[in-house]
């Protein structure tokens, strides 16, 4: 048997039996890995010196406890943005560097990068993937580029002329509701809740032609959709849950399984139905017969998708790309318009100029609806919009992995594989871009003014190459609900100032409430 030396170590010659050799060879290799890491490690913490950051209020913990989803969370970013106005370093624990972005000279280089150099970061992305599949809000690389050019003509303005008639339908809907709950005065509304469902009616029926009337009873698929959202939310808050085995062991996972199965199912039905009518009848004749009966819906358009090589989009793609709009589509847009009917609350002069706006464009019209080609005739309502964006944007903050070097205008380099937080809300509210930030004023978003800016500065549907998509069917979405919510109702504050509350999108703790009254048939 071989001889072994381990005198170095004060133990003398002993058997190096195959065993020991093994150990050995195991306990060198971990020993060399966590080397290499402390390397790599310090290496990084080097080049990161150049960042200026916060104090640490633990060496543990780091930044950790100052980071929350909370109205004092809000604050805390808006208090770093105005104290470090381009970017900033923070430690999650005591290993974790995250690099805050909050200036559109920063954020410009990591926005405009290639897909493939700076990827979204999936830590939060990662948990709806047995949702939401290979959509393009979580596919990367070639499949995202891929996806994005078959897609793009779904969001294109002849498509969405044609969902203008049903953003109307929706939205008189809900308002029918209000009229019902303010027959005796006003009455106090959480705009999230009856925003959302309006949201939610509308995709329906534009993505599948499917009408569930959900405003008015409950929709199971309707509360899969709102129970799958609120189950990420809450596990995205417990770290050890992000384990798949550990999540699907509690009551929670198996309420996200069975929610994802039956909205799957759904999906998967309409989509094995339209293609079976396509086969059958022909692509032209397809397109005549649904021109008569019902405006061409999203799965429609993706259905007969084809790139430069004829090549279709499978069953399982198309599924991906609905189930992705409808999640991205309804609380994003449901957190826009709430925060934007709470802002003309609190300014009742711009509120009421808008309402004149409307009014003007519309005169004594019956019924009273609003028109493709009249969206661009809203300029102040328009500007009142992108002024509330700006000041809640529905998305806070978007992520971003390095896999290269990323070179800042100023020279400074942000290491490889290092996580950035582009804070859509800190470029928003960052004083050297926004002169007083937190006040509202929609005059910012004069077209001469605009100009003058930045086009980074104002990005509440991201920039580049990974931009949202759908940001023409959101805006025209609160357009018509906003003109149309104006026209037949005065808003008002509650009486209880809300507490933001940033988890997808921005909400706020315990709903949005606001107070509406409805306006007489003489005042409309």
């Amino acid at each position: 048997m071989l001889q072994l030396s381990l005198s170095w170590l004060g133990l003398g010659p002993v058997a190096a039996s195959p065993w020991h050799l093994l150990l050995l060879g195991g306990a060198s290799w971990i020993l060399a890995r966590i080397l290499a890491w402390i390397y790599v490690f310090y290496d990084n913490c080097c080049r990161l010196r150049c960042f200026p950051q916060p104090p640490k209020p633990n060496w543990f913990w780091g930044h950790l406890a100052m980071i929350k989803s909370n109205e004092e969370g809000m604050q805390y970013a808006a208090h770093l943005g105005h104290y470090f106005r381009d970017i900033h370093l923070c430690w999650i624990g005591p290993v974790y560097p995250v690099l805050r972005l909050n200036h559109p000279k920063t954020i410009a280089p990591l926005l405009q990068a290639p897909a493939a150099v700076a990827p979204k970061e999936m830590t939060l992305y990662g948990l709806l993937k047995p949702w939401l599949g290979d959509g393009l809000l979580l596919s990367s690389g070639g499949k995202w580029s891929h996806h994005r050019r078959m897609l793009t003509p779904a969001f294109h303005f002849d498509i969405l002329k044609s969902y203008v008639k049903i953003f109307n339908k929706s939205v008189n809907i809900m308002h029918a509701k209000w009229q019902r709950l303010t027959a005796k005065g006003s009455a106090r509304l959480d705009m999230f809740e009856h925003i959302s469902l309006m949201t939610l009616d509308s995709l329906q029926k534009c993505i599948f032609s499917f009408d569930s009337n959900c405003q008015e009873s409950p929709s199971e698929y309707i509360a899969a959709i709102l129970e799958l959202s609120s189950l990420i939310v809450k596990r995205h808050r417990q770290l050890l849950l992000h384990v798949d085995f550990l999540y699907y062991l509690t009551a929670d996972g198996r309420r996200f399984r069975k929610a994802c199965n039956l909205v799957h199912d759904f999906t998967d039905a309409v989509i094995r139905e339209r293609r079976r009518t396509l086969s059958s009848q022909g692509v032209d004749e397809f397109v005549k017969s649904n021109a008569k009966s019902k405006t061409l819906d999203f799965i429609d358009v993706l259905l007969m998708a084809k790139d430069e090589h004829g090549k279709e989009l499978s069953d399982e793609d198309i599924r991906a790309e609905a189930d992705t709009f409808m999640f991205g589509g309804h609380d994003t847009t449901a957190s826009g318009l709430s925060w934007i009917l709470y802002n003309l609350a609190r300014h009742p002069e711009y509120q009421e100029r808008c309402r004149q706006e409307v009014r003007e464009l519309l005169r004594d019209r019956e019924p009273q609806e609003i028109e493709w080609d009249e969206l661009a005739q809203l300029p102040f309502l328009t500007m009142c919009i992108k002024e509330s964006l700006r000041l809640h944007p529905p998305v806070t903050v978007i992520s971003r992995c390095c896999t290269q070097d990323i070179v800042l205008p100023d020279g400074r380099v942000i290491p490889k594989g290092n996580v950035c937080v582009i804070s859509i809300f800190g470029v928003h509210h960052n004083p050297s871009v926004w002169p007083d930030p937190e006040v509202y004023d929609p005059f910012r978003f004069d077209p001469e003014t605009s100009q003058k800016r930045s086009p980074l500065a104002f990005i509440p549907f991201s920039a580049g190459p990974r931009n949202c998509i759908g940001q023409t069917f959101a805006m025209t979405e609160i357009k018509v609900a906003l003109a149309l919510t104006l026209l037949r109702f005065r808003v008002l504050p509650d009486d209880k100032e809300p507490r933001r509350q940033p988890e997808l999108i921005m909400r706020a703790e315990g709903g949005l409430w606001l107070r509406v009254e409805p306006l007489s048939s003489g005042a409309q």
